[in-house]
Order: C-alpha cells, then structure tokens, then sequence
C-alpha cells in the first residue's frame, strides 16, 4: 500500500501543492491526509469534476504551477468536455495531474452502477489522448513513477492521469472534523418522510446511503420497492429524474429524496425545476454538510442557504428544519402547500455501520417502478 503522506510529499517535492476535486471512497484517505495538511485555498472540494478542471485551469494560468484534480472515474463525464476543450493540447494545453479512483476495475467486484465505467477508465482515458499509469502500491517504485508523470506534463504540457486500484491507499483518518449540534440522523429523517409519502405517489433517491436507507426501510416495513426509483448512480441527476416523472404523471406526488452534496453538484437543476414548476413536485434535501458515502469529505451544504437559492429559482414553499419534532410538524400537510418545494432537513453525519445495499438490480428496480406508473 501506498501512504497518503508518501504520495502527498513526493508531489510536493515537484511543488505539486494545489488540490481540487470530488471525494471517492478509492482516494478517501489519500482526501482526509491532504484535507488535514493544506489550508482550504489549496485544497478545494468543487461542487463536480468539471468545475474541479476549470479550477485547476486557472491555478496553472496564475502560478505556472502543476495542479491536481482527483476524482471517482464515474465522474470522468463531467470532465470530458473542460479536458477537450480548455486544457487538450489543442486548444490552451494545460497540464493537470489527474488521480481517478478505478470503481468497477474489471474483475473486481463492485457495485452495478459502476461496472461499465470501471470497463471504460482506461479505453476513454486513450481516447481522450490522455496518457496515463496505474498507480503503483509498492512504496520503493512511488518515486520513479511521480517522476515520469511530472516529466512528462513538464515537457509536454499535456495532462497526465494516475488511476487508482481499490486498497492502493492505507488508511488515514481524517482528524479536522466539525462538529454540529443536530441530533436528528438522516436514517431517522428518511423513515419520517417515507411515512408520509401516499400509496400513489412516487420516490426518486439520490446516489449513496439515501438509496440505501430508503431500500432497507421499505425492507423492514414490508411495503415493497415499487413506488421507488433508486438513483444507485449518475450523482446529481436524481432531481431532473424526479421532474420527467413529475410532468408526466401530474395526478401523483413525485418525492425527491436528494443529499446536499448532489444538489450541489448540479444546482442549476434547481432552476428549471422552479421555472417549470410542477405543482405535484417535492424536493426533500437532506443535508449534513458532507460527503457521507465515500469518507465523509465535508460539502458546502451547511455554509449556503439551500432555502434562498430555491426561492429565487421560483420553488412556491420553502422550509427547513433541524429536528425531529419541526419534521413532524411540517410533514403533516405539507402537500398541501404550494408546489414545487423545497425541504430542507438539516441532519447529522455518519450512518449505521451494518447499513446494507439494494438486493435488487437496477433493471429490476426501473421495471417495478414502470408496472406501478402504469396502474
């Protein structure tokens, strides 16, 4: 295994000091060590990997310096087109160090959402014109191997990826963490708004632990997976997921069960949610501040006002609360307010350590929720 703070120094050691990017739960410790070690102007969690590209395009024109961009390779697509058209060789030439968590790595077992990417890393790398190496997990071949990344951008100005193989990182805890004053757990949040979704409406969930915790608390109150739509990828598109169906099927509540960080990842989601303004739409944020699914990096889901941003985009009700007792509250009625609306629920960190996964396949999932749509 490969140390965070070897990696971290053998960058260093080429003034490699600018961090920006999307946690993964491949490069979480390698996240905690930098997050701990650098000051927040140097390392940066960008609200997706495309702005991370833009970012650290701009850190290269002020300083003349390398930056690195990390990221999980599903979100490579978000990546694609700052990659081709602002720092590819033809266009500006900027050199970026790119490190990409391989999920799906071919055979590897991971989780179905990522096995196609996983398939893909290396072949779309190619095609992008992207040189790049497997990162090593022997600490004595760490050096050489930094070396040629930086000669080769060095020389080249061109890009160069690092992708990395699931446990090449140890362990490393991240110590700088902020505490909050909420008690309320999310898991307690989602079984209070799922009691309170009707018979005939519908749930599309976000990507991580709140599909997780949805699917477990169906399991365990024996109602069936079928009024559920689990966004088991694609990280910020559950809100528009959630709009198709809405439009579509006006006579039914459509429920949004989305997480801070995915909201932010693509909030001009938001927008067009607002200005199309289904009255059937409910769009429920729970937020804790973090990237809980892969190592808890924090968000900026605590220090921006989710509520305001929703207002202005044209959401009819707004509301967020921060315990359990104001969820009660506001969940008696709440589809009686105007629509769309926001609900935000501010929620703690951290999730149950024996927290399961969807026993379903997705294809399994998507034809349940269709045969319930036809009803």
């Amino acid at each position: 295994m490969i140390s965070p703070k070897n990696f971290f120094d053998q960058l260093k050691n080429h003034h490699i000091d600018f961090y920006t990017g999307v946690p993964d739960s491949l490069l979480k410790n390698l996240c905690a060590y930098i997050t701990d070690n650098l000051p927040s102007t140097r390392h940066i969690i960008a609200a997706n990997e495309g702005g991370a590209v833009g970012l650290a395009a701009g850190y290269h024109l002020a300083t003349g310096l390398i930056p690195v961009v990390y990221m999980q390779n599903s979100g490579l697509g978000n990546t694609v087109n700052p990659l081709m058209s602002l720092t590819d060789k033809l266009v500006y030439n900027i050199p970026v160090l790119l490190v990409i968590g391989w999920r799906g790595e071919p055979g590897i077992k991971d989780e179905p959402q990522h096995r196609k990417q996983g398939l893909v890393t290396l072949p779309l790398l190619e095609t992008l014109g992207i040189s790049y190496e497997v990162l090593t997990d022997n600490e004595d071949d760490l050096p050489g191997q930094i070396n040629r990344a930086v000669s080769h951008m060095e020389v080249t100005g061109e890009t160069f990826a690092l992708v990395v193989r699931k446990g090449t990182f140890d362990t490393y805890k991240l110590q700088s963490t902020v505490s909050t004053p909420i008690t309320l757990s999310r898991e307690r949040a989602i079984e209070l708004v799922t009691d309170a979704v009707g018979d005939n409406d519908v749930v599309v969930s976000t990507t991580g632990m709140i599909s997780r915790e949805l699917f477990e608390y169906r399991t365990a109150t024996n109602h069936g997976h079928h009024q559920d739509f689990l966004t088991v990828g694609s990280m910020g598109h559950a809100s528009q997921i959630a709009l198709g169906i809405a439009i579509n099927q006006p006579n039914r509540h459509v429920f949004c069960y989305d997480g801070d960080g995915a909201t932010i990842m693509h909030t001009g989601n938001m927008a067009i949610i607002g200005t199309v303004a289904p009255d059937n739409y409910y769009h429920i944020v729970f937020n804790n501040g973090a990237h809980d699914s892969v190592g808890g990096q924090p968000t900026v889901g605590m220090r921006v006002d989710l509520p305001a941003v929703a207002r202005s985009f044209g959401y009819k009700t707004v509301i967020s609360v921060d315990n359990e007792q104001d969820l009660i509250d506001e969940l008696v009625g709440l589809t009686d307010h105007d629509a769309p609306i926001l609900l935000e629920i501010k929620v703690k960190k951290g999730a149950r350590a024996d927290l399961g996964r969807p026993t379903s396949t997705p294809i399994e999932n998507k034809e349940a929720l269709m045969n319930f749509l036809k009803k």
